[in-house]
């Protein structure tokens, strides 16, 4: 073997490891969606844990991203460690089906119907495919699928090139000695797990000991104990990304790896058992590219047969090995370990903004209520929530910042927007909130009254920004355009009548009715009300923008006041229910 061999080696290698991560990425964001419902159905059941974590690994061809999205999950709080143990071990199952679909390298026959399943055969058609839907598709998802099949392929050309290139070694005496000392079951572990822990991926460490197969000097006595190796070195990604997470999500990463030492324990016992006893004929005969597939899911069954019945012995332990801290830890809600899945990331994104929906919601209504209670628990709840509502943007901000740098589909990227953009909606509204606490707790301190009419007024607009503040939060939550297309209406009844209680203030002031004081606090109320509506009717705006693909809110809202039939007959139904001659007499 030369220098250009060498080099041949290193190239094959590189696009195989290229093929493989970016396929993988393609296959994540053509699939976000079934992700997301795979997630959807996780339970305590064990037999749902285990196919989500083999479902999930299947899709994105990675158990080390599927164990770290779930350290990622117990570290957010979105799974129990009881849950991640099934996911995990399903994760180990999935990863095989890397090695299945390399092993069809391997076919040999004179059979035209039969050769046309190698992968030197159909790759080239899948790769011309893959470049005219990249180049020439406008679609996402149809640039997503050329990706998926441009990497197959690279994946598949570097398979074949790293063959190409290591058989020549067939020959050479200290590569024959090489693989007569991985012979020894210990050292074969050993080399397996280093191997896997340097390119992180169990994957394309099979893949690379398929290639090294073609030289016929990998006997099934060397590639066993290997393979048994490379699921220990997988674990070292998630324990790198446990680093910095609560207890729990350490717990999740040292699951992964203690399933894999306990398994790689018991199995590597057994195999040494049979063979000092029986001394089978096929350890010593050449593995080939199936015969490794084939071992590879073998063994990852045995594992998961033997550890699913002990789960919870493995929950106990993980336990004491990462006791609890002494004091009590917070949950991330966001945390940067999903963003390696940018699909479930912005589902999680989706979660905490709904939260902080809700948070801001409740804090204006709250201190609508300050106007008739002056208890001081509610102003303090509304502050509360104010501060809530202001860290869930901060945290929201950033995340969502760094998810739109990932490569997301446009749709993702899309949804990431209209997140950024309600999430100051929200918290402004709860900045209102806050407001109008303070105008209710300074009418209290200087003992002002309103007027029995102004009282009643301002009943009137509080009803109808309690309406627009549960349309806008309903539309936001459920994606409905139909409650989204009744905010706009509404809100310039609201508008409308800011301006008829600011005039018939004027009139009592006039009148000596009211004080001048009171009169202040009057207008604040009424600019934090009208200030509320308008940013209900931005969240309903950004609503109609993604169901209309568009993302111009003025131009959305625009529309929605020119569709004269509908915004008119909702506008006079809302102007109707509202109407101070018909409640202030």
């Amino acid at each position: 073997m030369d220098i250009f061999n060498i080099l041949t080696l290193i190239g094959g290698l590189s696009l195989f490891l290229f093929g493989m991560n970016i396929m993988g990425q393609a296959l994540e964001r053509r699939a976000g969606g079934n992700l997301r419902q795979l997630l959807g159905k996780l339970t305590t059941n064990r037999a749902a844990g285990l196919l989500t974590g083999l479902g999930i690994t299947a899709v994105i061809q990675s158990s080390s991203a599927t164990t770290v999205m779930v350290v990622g999950f117990v570290n957010s709080g979105l799974m129990t460690l009881a849950q991640a143990i099934n996911v995990i071990m399903g994760a180990n199952i999935g990863t095989t089906v890397t090695a299945w679909i390399l092993s069809l390298a391997g076919i040999d026959s004179g059979n035209i119907f039969v050769s046309l399943l190698k992968p030197s055969s159909f790759t080239p058609v899948l790769a011309l495919i893959g470049i005219i839907f990249y180049m020439f598709c406008k679609n996402d998802r149809k640039k997503d699928t050329g990706m998926i099949l441009l990497g197959f392929a690279t994946l598949m050309f570097g398979m074949e090139t790293m063959s190409g290139a290591v058989s020549g070694l067939r020959s050479v005496p200290w590569f024959q000695n090489l693989f007569i000392m991985f012979r020894n079951p210990i050292l074969g572990v050993l080399a397996g797990a280093v191997l896997t822990a340097i390119i992180q991926s169990s994957s394309a460490s099979v893949g690379i000991l398929q290639a090294l197969a073609v030289t016929g000097q990998v006997s099934y006595g060397a590639a066993i104990p290997i393979i048994m190796g490379q699921n220990i070195g997988t674990c070292l990604t998630a324990m790198i990304s446990s680093v910095g997470a609560n207890k729990n999500a350490k717990r999740a990463a040292m699951v992964h790896l203690s399933f894999n030492v306990i398994g790689t324990a018991v199995w590597l016992t057994v195999f040494c058992l049979i063979k000092e006893i029986w001394n089978l004929a096929l350890l010593g005969e050449p593995a080939s590219l199936f015969g490794i597939a084939v071992a590879h899911s073998v063994f990852n069954l045995l594992c998961t047969i033997l550890m699913l019945p002990l789960s919870g012995f493995l929950e106990k332990l993980v336990n004491r090995l990462v006791p609890d801290a002494k004091q009590p830890e917070s949950q991330s809600e966001l945390d940067e370990r999903l963003l390696a899945t940018p699909p479930i990331a912005l589902e999680r994104c989706r979660e905490v903004a709904a939260d902080m929906a809700e948070t801001a919601v409740s804090a204006l209504k709250i201190s609508l209520s300050c106007l008739q209670d002056d208890s001081p628990h509610l102003a303090a709840s509304v502050r509360e929530k104010e501060e809530k509502t202001d860290y869930y943007e901060d945290i929201l901000g950033t995340y969502l910042v760094k998810l739109s740098e990932k490569q997301i589909s446009s749709s993702d990227s899309a949804e990431a927007a209209k997140l950024l953009k309600m999430i100051g909606d929200f918290e402004r509204i709860s900045d209102h909130a806050v407001n109008i606490s303070k105008s209710a707790e300074e009418m209290q301190e200087k003992e002002l009254t309103f007027t029995e009419a102004a009282v009643s007024e301002m009943e009137v607009i509080t009803s109808a920004v309690n309406e627009i503040l549960d349309l806008s939060l309903k539309a936001f939550l459920s994606d409905d355009l139909e409650t989204a297309s009744m905010v706009e209406p509404l809100e310039q009844v609201i508008e409308q009548l800011k301006e008829q209680l600011r005039t018939r203030h004027i009139l009592r002031l006039q009148q000596g009715a009211c004080s001048i004081e009171a009169g202040f606090i009057w207008s604040d109320l009424l600019t934090n009300l009208e200030r509320t509506s308008d940013h209900c009717s931005n969240i309903a705006g950004c609503v109609i923008d993604m169901a209309q693909h568009n993302m111009n809110l003025h131009e959305s809202l625009r529309s929605v006041r020119n569709d004269s039939a509908d915004f008119q007959r909702r506008f006079t139904a809302y102007a109707g229910k509202y109407s101070l001659e018909r409640f202030v007499h």
